[in-house]
């Protein structure tokens, strides 16, 4: 296959990490992004490194449009970006009646417009190839709802109709544009939530998914076999309707 620059916010988090990890896997050149915890997002890359695929991580603000401005500026002097995974985001629940402001604010301008900063300076390099890749990482509450996150879901489900318009936009390009919704995925996090019990009476299929089985997904819309998937908002969740 052809190797091509990956890049890939949020690389700490379990989601991320399984995903940048398959992709190197692919054989792709991945650029794992971390933030908040940036050392996380090293010691993938340096997992991915040690198994002899090719990895390099990253560090800045995606909430700042002129700092991660200058980063992907940095990254695209080594040639374009033609796979894009927007994964960074964060929970800060509450019911809206009692959400503050800046609960409100910090979770839609992560999720959000940390997608348009990131992705927009990439779009120029990437049409020029004729060729991209873009997914961004929802959630089953940007579908559904959920009780406490009017923020997170408001974020997600706007993630849903930018790429739904992008993908028209770039649907001549050769570029497509879709978004992963999954639904409970085993992590530190849902272990903590979710007794084992209230996951069978939640999901159809009894269990939680893996992220190994969402960076599947995720392996399969950024190939060449996924050419023809562009504006769909998938599901991964189990069953959940």
């Amino acid at each position: 296959m052809t190797r091509r620059r990956a890049l890939v916010t949020g690389a700490s988090g379990v989601i991320g990490s399984a995903i940048a990890e398959r992709l190197a896997a692919d054989g792709h050149a991945v650029i794992l992004h971390g933030h908040r915890h940036r050392e996380s997002a090293e010691s993938v890359a340096d997992k991915i490194r040690t198994a002899g695929k090719c990895a390099s991580s990253v560090s800045f603000d995606i909430t700042d449009a002129i700092a991660t401005r200058h980063t992907l500026e940095m990254l695209l002097k080594d040639g374009p970006i033609q796979i894009v995974l927007n994964n960074a985001g964060l929970h800060d629940d509450a019911p809206m009646a009692g959400m503050t402001s800046e609960q409100w604010t910090r979770v839609i301008d992560l999720s959000l417009n940390g997608f348009f900063n990131v992705t927009q300076p990439l779009l120029l390099p990437m049409i020029g190839t004729r060729w991209g890749r873009i997914v961004s990482m929802s959630s089953l509450a940007g579908v559904m709802g959920n009780r406490g996150q009017t923020n997170y879901a408001a974020a997600k489900a706007g993630l849903h109709g930018a790429s739904k318009s992008l993908a028209i936009e770039l649907a001549s390009r050769g570029i497509t544009v879709n978004v992963v919704a999954p639904g409970l995925i085993d992590s530190p996090s849902v272990r903590e939530t979710f007794k084992p019990e209230q996951i069978a009476a939640m999901v159809p299929m009894k269990r939680v998914g893996t992220p190994e089985e969402v960076a599947a997904l995720v392996s399969f819309l950024v190939s060449d076999e996924a050419g023809y998937v562009t504006g769909q908002v998938i599901g991964i969740n189990g069953g959940i309707a």
